[in-house]
């Protein structure tokens, strides 16, 4: 999710399909002014001249049209994947999820606990001390688990997509209601004995997401722990 604000100035090539055109013939002080005729055009007077406007031309101008037309004039959802997704492996033994960039619209269990701005403890999907003391849970379990919160849950509305799925990893798209912006999310497993589940999630563009990313894992949680999850960590 993106919080931002843009100032637009329209260039001529862009709205000369719907700029007034002067016609030959008029004079300097009366210019009769058209736009290209429509069904069910409606009219008003401009000045001296007489404007020609369609009703959808009238539904254009309106504030909330404004907002789904800069949307369509700039794609913003259409923003490329990113590169560095994915489990890296650095060597050692050691794993993770990708960190975060400087801006306020990631959040990952792979961040240093102190950068608060940015890390996120991951989850035990068997406690010792819960479900684990009732029953075993595997990890292809626990897999099936969180692919069917993922499926049904759609924290602020953002349609989860899962592009791609092995034993031990899961990547989603989440994709806003309004201008299809594309938030990455990831979850990983390490296994190795461990019954951790590791997550990133981050806004494609902008700089801020309005907390979406934070209130997305929260819901996921949330309904992870009616089955019997837990968090290793505090928010």
């Amino acid at each position: 999710m993106v919080m931002f604000s843009t100032n637009v100035t329209a260039r001529s090539s862009r709205v000369a399909p719907c700029r007034a055109v002067k016609e030959s013939g008029a004079s300097s002080t009366t210019t009769t002014r058209r736009l290209t005729r429509r069904p069910q055009e409606t009219h008003r007077r401009e000045g001296d001249g007489t404007v020609d406007v369609s009703r959808r031309d009238v539904v254009l101008r309106s504030p909330a049209a404004a907002g789904l037309f800069l949307g369509a004039l700039f794609s913003f959802g259409a923003a490329p994947r990113p590169k560095g997704l994915g489990v890296t492996d650095y060597g050692s033994g050691v794993k993770s999820l990708g960190l975060c960039p400087a801006t306020n619209n990631c959040i990952s269990t792979a961040e240093a606990a102190n950068d608060m701005n940015h890390y996120v403890p991951g989850w035990n999907y068997a406690p010792e001390d819960g479900r684990a003391m009732r029953e075993e849970v595997t990890q292809s379990k626990a897999m099936r688990e969180l692919k069917e919160v993922i499926e049904t849950t759609q924290p602020d509305g953002f349609t989860p997509t899962i592009v791609q799925e092995t034993a031990d990893y899961i990547y989603v798209e989440y994709e806003s209601p309004t201008f299809g912006f594309i938030d990455d999310v990831e979850f990983w497993f390490p296994g190795g004995g461990k019954t951790t589940v590791e997550y990133r999630s981050a806004s494609r563009i902008g700089e801020s997401d309005g907390d979406i990313n934070r209130k997305r894992i929260k819901a996921l949680r949330e309904e992870l722990e009616k089955k019997g999850w837990k968090s290793v960590g505090f928010y």
